[in-house]
């Protein structure tokens, strides 16, 4: 981040801003940004991940087949079976895959040669709230058909017909638009705050730690060391918002797919 800033900005010191999250493109491709190269990069990371933890398994596993088989229960067990019940196998793929892309893309944040999480950009969180949008409609339709599943998601079960009128825009709002907003703001907007922070400490330091008296340039040594604190708890931020996509991911299919709403 530069600390030499333009006119407004004293002492010559630019502060981190929504400006440090803008990316140009790459090797003359416009939409080839940082975050799309991110995105790809963890793609290929988490489809080589769990070719590589499929080969070679053991009856009496291995340090790395344990590892593997941890994560996959996790999911599995903590996740799936018991947001979905009987239903959870044929949806456990995406859930893995969905955990694990996230969890990548956030830990991007901590890594010295990326330093920023994917889905700190907006567009990548709608966009991924967009594919279990679809995963989550696809069950519902396949389950109980079109009309079937509209009744299902837009008329509650009991409720008198003379509310339908106004319960059936709100279900429809709740339901088809305010989950996916809110499944992808969730994500981007503890990204986007926590890298901020980071940003804040690490350029607020180095400038103090560069420029002014000895107070400064101790307060500037005391903000670098804590950013790395602060790098470890977005470590565990990361992961704790891939957890929670993925629960809720499996929750809005489950609504889409129960017998009763």
């Amino acid at each position: 981040m530069p600390l030499e800033g333009g006119e407004g900005h004293g002492g010559g010191y630019t502060p981190p801003s929504v400006e440090d999250f803008w990316f140009d493109g790459n090797y003359g491709i416009g939409w080839l940004t940082k975050p799309a190269m991110q995105a790809i990069i963890a793609a290929v990371l988490v489809l080589g991940f769990w070719l590589w933890a499929s080969r070679g398994l053991k009856v009496r596993p291995t340090k790395r087949q344990f590892f593997f088989e941890y994560v996959y229960d996790f999911i599995r067990n903590g996740v799936a079976r018991d947001t979905l019940g009987r239903d959870y196998r044929k949806f456990l793929p995406y859930l893995l895959a969905l955990f694990s892309f996230i969890l990548v893309n956030n830990w991007m944040g901590e890594f010295f040669l990326t330093m920023l999480p994917t889905f700190s950009n907006i567009g990548y969180a709608y966009a991924l709230a967009l594919v279990s949008w679809i995963v989550y409609m696809g069950a519902g339709f396949a389950k109980h058909g079109v009309g079937g599943y509209l009744k299902h998601s837009l008329m509650p079960p009991g409720a008198p017909w003379y509310l339908m009128p106004l319960l059936i825009p709100l279900e429809f709002l709740s339901n088809f638009i305010v989950r996916p907003v809110t499944l992808a703001l969730r994500l981007f907007a503890n990204m986007f705050a926590g890298h901020l922070v980071v940003l804040v400490f690490v350029v607020g330091g180095a400038y103090l730690l560069t420029n002014g008296p000895v107070f400064n340039r101790v307060a500037g040594g005391v903000s670098l060391l804590f950013s790395f604190a602060i790098l470890f708890l977005e470590l565990f931020v990361g992961a704790l918002q891939a957890y929670i996509f993925t629960v809720l991911t499996a929750q809005y299919v489950s609504s889409s797919i129960a017998d009763e709403h």
